[in-house]
């Protein structure tokens, strides 16, 4: 199949392509590089650019002629998006409207939307089911809520279809140590307390810890990032044969406080790295666990990595290898 990837030399994205090259699909990534690498591209072609850039983006598709598209380009970032929520609604929103008029005028029906459990913002019951109301909390999530609704409303105007892939909390890396997380200023839990771990940072901070949960932390649903790439790879299966839309969660249905994730990195390392407790942050829900019937039902999907050190310590290692590579240069 033809597949165009936007986003596709990120984090998820790159691991997504990684999958689908491997299984001989034909690629061609599209990504401006701003948080993504060209080395991460595995497989297929790479253009770079922009979104808002129609007419490159035309030219993409005309050449290429995708069969289908996969669209994980967007900011993504919770904090930033409070503080600049322009920047989040144009790039998350707007140039997504860009790519659905491409994917129109081209006549591509077919679309995996790379969507976050921010959209139901701070759940009243655990797990999270798809069906539960959405309430996001912060401007990134709202971008998401925006786009899930215009995706709604083109498949009841038009012959398209789409499946949205909610992710919780992913994390780990390329267990060949190829690709894996790469961003300059990580913020997600796993990431930083490696980088704490390697002396990046003096410091890991925990916020919050008098939360009603066993030990007072935050609990989080962790999926490794290879399994969140095979349910990429399933979805879009599944769309392609059935035609039909859905959502779903991704996740293992079940979490880890940020005190047993300190734990397991600790032990995965061997460094017994500073942690400081701190107040709450505004907006953190004390739990949020993916129910990820769905996704299992209809696409068949089984996680192989379901295990908190293994995630962890892919991470690690990819941290040591991707390190050792930039003191190099």
């Amino acid at each position: 199949m033809r597949i165009l990837v936007t986003g596709g030399a990120g984090y998820i994205g790159s691991h997504v392509v990684k999958a689908l090259g491997e299984q001989g699909h034909e690629l061609l990534v599209y990504d401006n590089l701003s948080t993504g690498h060209d080395w991460a591209v595995l497989y297929g072609k790479l253009v770079v650019g922009e979104l808002e850039d129609s007419r490159l983006l035309n030219d993409a598709f005309q050449s290429f002629r995708p069969e289908a598209v996969l669209h994980f380009a967007a900011s993504i970032q919770v904090e930033e998006s409070v503080r600049e929520p322009l920047r989040y609604y144009r790039n998350n929103v707007a140039n997504t409207l860009n790519l659905l008029n491409a994917m129109d005028r081209h006549g591509v029906r077919n679309l995996i939307y790379s969507s976050t459990a921010s959209v139901y913002g701070i759940p009243e019951k655990m797990p999270v089911v798809e069906s539960m109301p959405l309430n996001p909390i912060n401007p990134y999530g709202a971008s998401k809520v925006m786009v899930e609704a215009v995706l709604r409303d083109i498949v009841q105007a038009k012959d398209f279809r789409y499946i949205a892939l909610r992710y919780f909390n992913v994390a780990g890396a390329d267990s060949r140590t190829r690709i894996g997380q790469a961003y300059s200023d990580a913020t997600h839990l796993i990431t930083r307390a490696l980088k704490t771990a390697h002396g990046e940072f003096p410091k890991l901070s925990i916020f919050g810890t008098d939360y009603p949960t066993a030990d007072g932390t935050c609990i989080r649903d962790y999926i490794h990032v290879d399994d969140l790439a095979d349910a990429h790879i399933r979805a879009l299966n599944y769309l392609t044969e059935t035609g039909k839309t859905e959502i779903m969660n991704c996740g293992y249905g079940h979490g880890f406080s940020v005190k047993e994730v300190v734990t397991v990195a600790k032990k995965v390392t061997g460094i017994d790295f500073t942690v400081l407790e701190t107040d709450r942050r505004a907006g953190d829900p004390p739990e949020l666990i993916a129910d990820s019937t769905k996704l299992r039902q209809l696409t068949g999907w089984q996680p192989r990595h379901d295990d908190l050190e293994f995630i962890i310590k892919t991470a690690w290692d990819w941290e040591l290898k991707y390190k050792s590579n930039l003191a190099k240069k």
